[in-house]
């Protein structure tokens, strides 16, 4: 059955209750490699209840992260799950979010793109508490083979970054585990933990979330130009541009691009820098 873009759009927004403490966020901070040295001030702000604050990207997994896998059974929405990529993800954060809190959370397909031989979704997911808004996930998922239906084919979001070197360059080792701890955050497809599962899909061993990437480049990027302050993310895009394994290291490539502006692209240093997140752009104050 081929996408209907019109009912999707207009369908009413799917709400939950959802709620959070101290220990689902410093799971997911472990989870991306945070508290490495152990003892390290600036990684106990990630790990040390009394000093705890949430990284910004923690919204995409609040609440288990259901509300995007939620969307695709949104009305008009019949397709093959899996033919469904998730292509990008932007969070944007209203204010700081609390280390303990609760809130309702609205899910809904904000737009429908036609790409010819595929299809983009994008899925919103609002946050807010007694205090207002707290953040807003847009996912973009790619449904290949579900094009062709004559709808808009969408805004370009490609960002080339500056004609120059980067002004900082980190690399994060990815562990041999890692993707075993993050899916404990809510992300239990067996591509990222399962050989036999991983091999079906076309991967000679599992594969990396790719927000559990998403994560670790806003952590780096926070920790190496923004004074480690979570409180100074405003916003932060990517889209998901190759695969990346346990055990393999992230290059990431900084650069001040303007007022409040980093511009980031992620590679796997092992594989001769084949991309890994591509058209990144974290906002700041």
């Amino acid at each position: 059955m081929p996408i209907d873009a019109r009912a999707a759009l207009a369908a009413e927004p799917r709400r939950a209750e959802i709620g959070w403490n101290h220990k689902d966020v410093q799971l997911y901070h472990l989870g991306l490699g945070a508290g490495s040295p152990a003892t390290d001030p600036d990684e106990l702000r990630y790990t040390l209840e009394s000093r705890l604050q949430v990284l910004p990207s923690f919204a995409t997994v609040a609440g288990a992260g259901t509300a995007a896998l939620g969307g695709m059974g949104a009305p008009g929405i019949d397709v093959d799950l899996a033919a469904v990529l998730h292509g990008g993800q932007t969070v944007t954060v209203h204010r700081p979010i609390p280390v303990t809190g609760r809130a309702e959370q609205t899910s809904k397909v904000a737009a429908v793109y036609d790409k010819g031989k595929a299809a983009v979704i994008v899925l919103r997911t609002e946050a807010g508490d007694e205090d207002g808004p707290l953040w807003t996930n847009d996912a973009q998922i790619f449904v290949r083979g579900e094009g062709g239906f004559g709808g808009e084919r969408g805004p370009s979001d490609r960002l080339a970054p500056p004609d120059r070197d980067p002004d900082r360059t980190v690399e994060r080792p990815i562990r041999e585990d890692q993707a075993l701890l993050y899916r404990l955050s809510g992300d239990w497809n067996p591509l990222h933990a399962d050989p036999a599962f991983a091999e079906l899909a076309g991967f000679d061993r599992p594969i990396l979330h790719g927000l559990c990437t998403y994560g670790m480049t806003l952590k780096a990027v926070t920790d190496t130009l923004l004074d480690g302050d979570v409180s100074r993310v405003t916003a932060y895009r990517t889209r998901f541009a190759g695969v990346v394994f346990p055990g393999e290291t992230l290059r990431i490539r900084m650069w001040a691009a303007g007022e409040g502006r980093v511009q980031v692209t992620v590679t796997a240093a092992e594989r001769d820098d084949a991309p890994v997140l591509a058209d990144t752009l974290v906002e700041h104050s």
